[in-house]
C-alpha cells in the first residue's frame, strides 16, 4: 500500500489522460474508488489539492457542476480528436504502409485520446479491402532515409518490380543502385524518394515500397546544385503517376468548364488564358509519359493538346495505335 501511495499523482495523471474527456467525466467518489482499486488511500481534501497541483503542472483539468455532482475531466490534449482522426484516416489510406503496420500505428495513435473515444473510433477503423503494400520494411525505410539525409550520406538498395507470380523481384538482375537521397514525397497514396544519381547525373525518384536491402553508405551526397531550386510540390504535379520522362511546356485548349480540373491538378498558380468560344488555354509544365496521355484521354473531348506539335503528333499516333487494337 505504501509503495503505491508514492505513485498517487502518476495514477491520477493516468486516470485523467486515459479515462476522461468532456463526454466522459469522473466524480470524486469515482476517483477515490479508482485509487482504492490500485491500493492507494486518499481523502477528498488531498485529491482537491492534487488536482490543483496537476493543473499547475500543465494539465487542463476541468471542474464543472453537472446536476448535483461536481465532475472532472481532461479538457485539452496535444492532439484534438478531430486531428487524430485525420491522421488515422491518412494511415488507413496510405498504400505504402502494410495492413499490419497500419493497425500497430493506429493503436499507438488512439492511445493519445481517452479510452472511451478510442473504443468509439476503433469501431470506425476498417482496413479490409484496402490495397496495401506487402513490403514490411517500408515502415523502417522512412526512418533510415531520414537518417541518411540528416547525415548527408548516400544510400544503396535494390529496386524491385512485380512478376507474374505476384512477387516483388529485383530489377536489372539484382544490381544495386547507389544514389543521394534528398526528399521524400507522398503522392497518390505512395511514398517516393527523390534522389540524385551521380552516375547518370540526373534527378530520379523511387517508390519506397519497391526498395529492398536498403543501407547507408559512407559516401557524401551529391547533387546539391541540381536540387537548389527543386520544388517537391511542382515535381509531383508534373509527373503523372510519378512516371519519368522528358519535361516539356505544353499548351492545352480546354472548355471553360474544365477550369476546376486544371486548377486541381496544377494549382492556383497555373497559367490560364481565355481564348474565346467558351474555351481557355492552359500553359503547363509536364513530364511527357503514357500516364500523361492517359489523363488526357480520361478527360474526353473537352480538352485538346495543341502544343508542342511534336508532342501532339506523338499523342495522336498513340491514339491511332490503340484504336487499331480494337478494329475487327
Amino acid at each position: 500500500m505504501k509503495e503505491n501511495q508514492r505513485l498517487k499523482m502518476l495514477y491520477l495523471k493516468k486516470l485523467f489522460e486515459e479515462e476522461t474527456d468532456e463526454e466522459h467525466p469522473v466524480t470524486m467518489p469515482w476517483i477515490l474508488a479508482y485509487l482504492q482499486e490500485n491500493d492507494i488511500s486518499a481523502e477528498r481534501k488531498m485529491i482537491y489539492e492534487d488536482i490543483e497541483e496537476l493543473g499547475r503542472f500543465g494539465m487542463d483539468i476541468i471542474s464543472e457542476k453537472r446536476g448535483r455532482q461536481t465532475c472532472y475531466y481532461l479538457g485539452s490534449r496535444p492532439f484534438e480528436t478531430a486531428e487524430l482522426k485525420l491522421v488515422i484516416d491518412s494511415v488507413q489510406a496510405a498504400k505504402f504502409i502494410s495492413a499490419r503496420k497500419s493497425r500497430q500505428l493506429i493503436k499507438k495513435l488512439t492511445a493519445l485520446m481517452s479510452q472511451p473515444e478510442a473504443r468509439e473510433l476503433s469501431r470506425q477503423v476498417l482496413l479490409s479491402g484496402r490495397v496495401k503494400t506487402m513490403n514490411e520494411s517500408v515502415y523502417y525505410s522512412v526512418d533510415l532515409l531520414h537518417t541518411a539525409i540528416g547525415k548527408d550520406r548516400q544510400i544503396r538498395f535494390q529496386y524491385t518490380q512485380w512478376d507474374l507470380s505476384k512477387k516483388l523481384v529485383p530489377r536489372h538482375n539484382g544490381r544495386f543502385y547507389q544514389v543521394s537521397p534528398w526528399y521524400l514525397i507522398w503522392d497518390d497514396e505512395y511514398y517516393y524518394l527523390v534522389a540524385y544519381d551521380t552516375l547518370d547525373q540526373k534527378i530520379k525518384h523511387f517508390r519506397l515500397d519497391k526498395m529492398i536491402r536498403l543501407s547507408i553508405t559512407e559516401d557524401r551526397r551529391t547533387g546539391k546544385e541540381a536540387l537548389t531550386q527543386f520544388d517537391p510540390s511542382g515535381y509531383s504535379k508534373q509527373h503523372f503517376g510519378m512516371y519519368g520522362g522528358q519535361k516539356r511546356r505544353v499548351i492545352l485548349r480546354c472548355e471553360n468548364s474544365f477550369a476546376g480540373i486544371i486548377i486541381d491538378r496544377f494549382g492556383t498558380d497555373v497559367d490560364i488564358y481565355p481564348s474565346g468560344d467558351g474555351h481557355f488555354e492552359a500553359h503547363v509544365d509536364v513530364v511527357i509519359s503514357d500516364q500523361f496521355y492517359g489523363w488526357l484521354v480520361s478527360l474526353g473531348q473537352g480538352i485538346r493538346l495543341i502544343s508542342p506539335a511534336s508532342v501532339a503528333q506523338e499523342f495522336a499516333e498513340k491514339l491511332t495505335a490503340i484504336r487499331d487494337l480494337y478494329r475487327a
